[in-house]
């Protein structure tokens, strides 16, 4: 996965984490793809500056998710659903009794809106 999807993801789980700066600058860099001078003119701050919040914010979300694992849980999680509504897919292709496919129909449903 790349660095910059990575960093975005992190800070939606553990963004409250941050400091208010921390959070508004790592956000520009990677939802809002501002570069560092960028982010810098608009905060007033050299670009090295920028720099520097961006990797301590970026060290503090990493040792989060190291310690409380949300975004590799919640992969996993995503994984496995996928890997279930292709089993539940080939029982239904493979199933002629009408109530079966509307039970396993319902259970896709339910399980695509965790996913």
């Amino acid at each position: 996965m790349e660095e910059k999807v990575k960093l975005s993801m992190l800070c939606q789980i553990y963004g409250k984490m941050l400091t208010k700066k921390q959070y508004e600058i790592i956000n520009d860099y990677c939802n809002n793809d501002l570069s560092l001078s960028e982010i810098a003119e608009n905060n007033g701050i050299t670009r090295q500056a920028v720099r520097d919040i961006i990797m301590k914010g970026e060290k503090k979300l990493f040792e989060l998710e190291e310690k409380l694992a949300f975004m590799k849980k919640t992969m996993n999680q995503e994984k496995q659903i996928q890997a279930i509504l292709t089993e539940l897919s080939k029982i239904e292709d493979t199933s002629s009794d009408k109530k079966i496919a509307k039970i396993l129909e319902h259970v896709s449903k339910e399980l695509s809106c965790l996913a």
